[in-house]
This record gives structure tokens, sequence and C-alpha cells, in this order.
């Protein structure tokens, strides 16, 4: 055919037989949508891509709250073992307490805190008492076999004297338990040596006979004799009986210290304190009123 008689060739009609003789099917447009040649699974997964992030975030959000709860759980559980644990060991603390408190075991409790609550070495100061001394001397003279009297010298001296008393921390010490009573049993307490003499309030008085010319030396001999003659005041019956009452509540108060530093001190623990001294071994403890009671006011903190 000739170019003059060509004509166009117009598109085949859907449907019509391609010149093979093979349907004709009409090319799919990729305008407008974005999976165009892609797999069809992938459409399917852009349709369910929320749904599937929000079971994912689900899913996440389970996770965490299950760790948690188990962390929550094991923290519980470990918080649950050291407080079982901490009980524990205040029954066991407690139990020793009441043990080192046992009629047993006290008095060994109060003798190794001993130094702990000593404040002045071994020697617990109890009391002090000033008493005003006389001391008088006389001397009478003759001569020639008692035939002439010569007179008689007489010298006196008044001074007051301060008689203090201890007690040696490190002497024999019994404590016991009756009911909520403690019981002390405490060294015997003892003067402190020499006691001070007030010489600047020394009075002297001195006599003689007319043929006497000794009172000097009287004197001096008086003088000489005081330091002697008060250290043997200071231990006698007499003086001692004086500061008695006055020791034996100092005693309880240095017991009563110890038992409150050790939470001992209380209406349900001990109550009272009876002090007994070992110079009054021939009567019972129970003959003692007790010294010091919980009523009277605890010392200011």
């Amino acid at each position: 055919m000739s170019e003059g008689n060509m004509k166009p060739e117009l598109p085949a009609e859907p449907g019509a037989d391609s010149p093979t003789g093979e349907a004709l099917v009409p090319a799919r447009s990729s305008d407008g949508d974005p999976f165009a040649g892609l797999p069809d699974w992938v459409r399917v997964l852009d349709l369910w891509k929320w749904p599937l992030a929000l079971v994912l975030v689900c899913a996440l959000a389970l996770a965490g709250y299950m760790i948690s709860l188990k962390a929550a759980k094991d923290t519980a559980s470990a918080m649950g073992r050291r407080v079982a644990s901490t009980i524990e060991t205040a029954k066991d603390a407690a139990a020793e307490i009441v043990e080192r408190f046992h009629a047993g075991y006290i008095t060994e409790t109060f003798t190794s805190a001993i130094p702990e609550l000593s404040s002045d070495g071994m020697k617990l100061e109890l009391a002090s008492m000033q008493s005003v001394e006389t001391f008088r001397r006389s001397e009478a003279k003759t001569a020639l076999w008692d035939s002439v009297y010569l007179g008689t010298t007489t010298t006196e001296i008044r001074v007051p004297v301060t008689y203090r008393y201890h007690l040696d921390l490190v002497g024999p010490w019994k404590l016991d338990v009756e009911g909520n009573s403690c019981i002390v049993m405490a060294p015997r307490f003892r003067a402190t040596q020499p006691p001070a003499i007030h010489t600047h309030r020394m009075q002297k008085w001195s006599e003689r006979g007319w043929a006497r010319f000794n009172e000097e030396e009287q004197m001096r001999e008086l003088e000489r004799s005081i330091t002697p003659s008060i250290s043997r005041y200071a231990e006698d019956s007499r003086h001692r009986e004086l500061v008695r009452e006055e020791c034996r509540k100092k005693v309880a108060e240095f017991v009563r210290d110890w038992l409150l530093r050790e939470n001992q001190w209380s209406l349900d623990r001990f109550s009272s304190i009876r002090v007994v001294f070992a110079d009054e071994g021939d009567r019972e403890p129970a003959q003692f009123a007790p010294t010091i009671r919980i009523e009277e006011p605890l010392p200011a903190k």
C-alpha cells in the first residue's frame, strides 16, 4: 500500500483479539495508586497498620506492667525479709538485755560499766560534814615527893574540821533483783584522809600554874596531836553514823544513773533501789526501806 493510501491504526477495542490471537487486557494505570505493581499483601498490611500498631503498643505496655509488677513483688519480698530480720535482731537484743539484768548476771553487767560511769577515777565521793573539834590537855606538877604543888598547865585548841567520805569503786559489789527492786550490796564507805583542818579559824587558850612555865611547849605538843586524832575521829562510829544515810543515797543515785543509761529505770523494770553497805551485813536487805523510788524526780538532762 502506498504512503498516500496509508491510514492510521486505531487502538484495539477492549476485549478484541490481538494480532496474535490473545485477548487484550487494558493496562492498569499507576496514577493515584501507590501500591501499583506491588504484591497484594502489602496493600493488606497498609489497611491493618494502625490496628497492628495499637496491638503492639498494648503488648509493650502489658510487658512493662508485668515487669514492674515482678520488680515490685521482688522489692516487697526483699523488704519483708529485711523487716523480719530487723525484728528478729531486735528480739535477740531485747532477750540479751533481759538476760544481762537477770539476777545471775546483773552484778557482772554493773561492774563492767563502772569505768565508764566514774568521772573521778575509781573513787565515788559520797558525803562531807564539818565539825568543830576541841583538844584539851592538862598537866599538874608537884615537888618534894608530891608534898609541894607547883600548879597545873592547861592548854586548849578549838578548830573546825571537814570530814569527807568516799567509796572505792573497785571494792566488792553484789547486785540482786527482787521483783522491781534492785538490791545493792555496796563496799564499806571510808573516810578520805587526812580530814581538812581549817587552821585560819583555829582558837587557842592556855593557863599555867604559879610555878609552871611550859604552856608554849604543851601547846606545840597539842597541835602536833591534832592530825592523828581527827584521822581516828573520821573512822569512828559516831562520825560515820552522821553521814551514813547521805552516803547510802549517793550510792543509790549512782546505780540509778547506770539504770537510766541502760533504759532499765522504769515502772515495768526497776522502780526502786535498796543500798546495804558491807558493814551492815548483820541485817537482811528486806529490813531496809527503799533508798530511792522512781516517784522521786529524775535528774535534769
